[in-house]
């Protein structure tokens, strides 16, 4: 039965901000509640190290098979599922957004992917394979002196090396664009993200980045190959899509809260970008 909206979960409180289990066919039920194993959204990050094995993972409706030596980072708010699992070993870790340094945050935030999937090397599968090992021993640990700053450094630590090799993986696709280009196409999509709710214009997003719309338009096509509108279609669409698909709300609800005062509107604009109706998208993927 679909709910009225997509459940968010929240990081249990405790003083470290940090959750961690460790990865295996027979553990994950233990941890994960009937509820969790549904499509639902964290307000916090998530990670899944895969070290042998494979995971199925669906992240905003794209389907990702997991391989051995991989680090699925899932950023707060993007819809998630948990899927099939098999001989799998690794660590889960579920830690508060506050305890990043933001700049590192951004680079993960801001890229042109919309799922942070690393592929590692042997060196760098052990790597985490040890720092993963070394954050849950203190957060068993829980000794009162530093406790929480140990915590928070080897949770950065972490943080640090998953951008490093993140930002090398994203670099080498996008290495002949211009680092100016690049620095535009990203605050774009930032700011898409944050205010597609309300800004539909490419103008509107031009203005907030003090550029024209003409250069804000040339570039995001030369860096992409879509358009600015494209984009900002894209991310509110995706949330229709999420909210049709994980909610009962009706479809003149869902085009209001997307900012359509006019559903009909709505409709006839999803119709164009989906290649179907709401009501039919919302038939056809609820379908068992």
């Amino acid at each position: 039965m679909a709910k009225e909206d997509i459940q968010i979960y929240h990081l249990e409180k405790t003083l470290s901000g940090i959750a961690i289990f460790s990865l295996s066919d027979e553990i994950i039920p233990a941890h994960l509640n009937e509820n969790v194993i549904l499509p639902h959204r964290h307000d916090h990050y998530c990670c899944f190290f895969v070290e042998n094995g494979h995971l199925n993972f669906n992240v905003d409706f794209q389907n990702l098979a997991i391989q051995p030596a991989s680090l699925l980072l899932s950023c707060p708010g993007q819809v998630h599922q948990p899927g099939e699992a098999k001989d799998l070993t690794g660590w889960a870790m579920a830690f508060e957004a506050q305890l990043i340094d933001q700049n590192a945050r951004l680079i993960i935030e801001q890229s042109f992917a919309k799922v942070a999937l690393i592929s590692l090397q042997p060196s760098e599968k052990e790597w985490f394979a040890n720092v993963f090992r070394l954050i849950h021993s203190t957060v068993e640990d829980k000794s009162p002196s530093f406790h929480f700053q140990l915590l928070q450094t080897l949770l950065n630590a972490f943080f640090y090396k998953a951008v490093i090799l993140f930002q090398t993986q994203e670099n080498e696709q996008i290495r002949n664009l211009s680092l100016r280009s690049i620095e535009i196409v990203k605050t774009f999509q930032l700011l898409i993200r944050k205010h597609f709710l309300v800004l539909k214009k490419p103008a509107d997003y031009a203005s907030k980045m003090n550029i024209t719309v003409s250069y804000l338009n040339d570039t995001v096509k030369s860096v992409t190959g879509f358009s600015t509108t494209y984009f900002i279609q894209q991310e509110v669409f995706r949330e229709a899509q999420r909210l049709l698909f994980y909610t009962a709300k009706s479809v003149k609800e869902i085009a209001y809260q997307l900012g359509y005062d006019d559903y009909k509107y709505f409709i006839r604009l999803f119709r164009k970008i989906a290649g179907t109706s709401p009501a039919h998208f919302r038939k056809a993927t609820n379908q068992p």
